[in-house]
């Protein structure tokens, strides 16, 4: 997958993740990918419904090791 963009929010606890999120994807232009990497454990759902609701895709999800990895289109 082609990243433009990867966002540290590691050891942050909601909302941060967030914020970090939409201030990297405010940044990018309609159809680049931003990457999201959180410890988090809110985040799946909170970052799914933020998508959702401000017209971007979630294109992929993964957990490994304790970290959340999200692959967010913007819209």
């Amino acid at each position: 997958m082609n990243v433009d963009k990867i966002v540290d929010a590691k050891g942050l606890a909601c909302p941060m993740p967030i914020v970090k999120t939409k201030k990297a994807i405010d940044g990018l232009t309609s159809g680049q990918v931003l990457e999201v990497q959180t410890t988090d454990k809110g985040a799946k759902s909170d970052l799914t419904a933020w998508a959702k609701s401000g017209g971007h895709e979630l294109l992929d999800f993964k957990e490994e090791g304790g970290v959340f990895t999200f692959w967010i289109k913007k819209g």
